[in-house]
């Protein structure tokens, strides 16, 4: 048995989810999933053994319980230094930090207007002005990092890093929703969407038959995109 456990919800909705489960597949560790259906009695009655916030994701690591994803990507990042989670450099590891935790703690315009839901299939979404705020300042962030002095590409930091497991839910979203950015962005997102990790979430997802009425479009539009 794997000493290491992540617990979410639905691969379909969570984005949290998601950003956990990226850190630790990044460390090519063994782990083990523990899933539960988002708002049933069962998550209710369940999801408190493990968090105390009654929240997802929660790392387990033998005795030591870790919940918040950026929490979740530090913890790992400091246990598996190798593993790439955080650029090495600090003022790589400072950026990268910055604007991880604008995403923890903001675009919540984006959020209400575009739920991750990986089946959605829209050619476009229609945007407020709040949600086109979000929408730009994403867009700024992820063209000031990829257009940096010295990227590589083709991710924010050169290789796969926290930033980009903190953004790919939003990777997601604009992809579902149709919402289009400026070519380095969409290319960008095609990598991100192409990752490895990022296909076997996709695949995973595509077998849940569990579903959010709130979260979903009509039947006859549900297609999932598989990168």
């Amino acid at each position: 048995m794997a000493d290491m456990k992540i617990v979410m919800v639905n691969k379909n909705y969570s984005s949290w989810s998601l950003r956990g489960w990226l850190g630790v597949k990044q460390t090519g560790a063994e782990f083990e999933e523990i899933i539960f259906d988002l708002w049933t009695d069962e998550f209710n009655d369940k999801i408190k053994r493990y968090s105390p916030t009654g929240c997802v994701p929660v790392l387990v690591d033998k005795d030591i319980y870790v919940w918040e994803s950026i929490a979740i990507l530090d913890y790992l990042d400091r246990k598996f230094p190798d593993c790439g989670i955080w650029p090495k450099e600090s003022h790589l590891y400072a950026h990268a930090k910055a604007i991880s935790a604008e995403m923890h703690a903001g675009f919540f315009a984006l959020r209400g207007a575009a739920p991750m839901n990986l089946r959605e299939n829209r050619p476009y979404m229609d945007m407020d002005e709040k949600v086109k705020k979000d929408v730009a300042r994403i867009e700024e962030i992820w063209t000031s990092c990829l257009e940096s002095l010295g990227n590589v590409g083709p991710f924010l930091f050169g290789k796969f890093s926290g930033a980009d497991m903190m953004y790919a839910p939003v990777v997601a979203r604009l992809n579902g929703y149709g919402i289009k950015l400026n070519d380095t962005c969409m290319a960008y997102m095609d990598a991100v969407l192409n990752h490895p990790h990022m296909k076997e979430w996709y695949e995973a997802a595509a077998k849940e038959t569990f579903t959010i009425p709130e979260d979903e479009i009509p039947a006859t539009q549900m297609v999932l995109i598989a990168p």
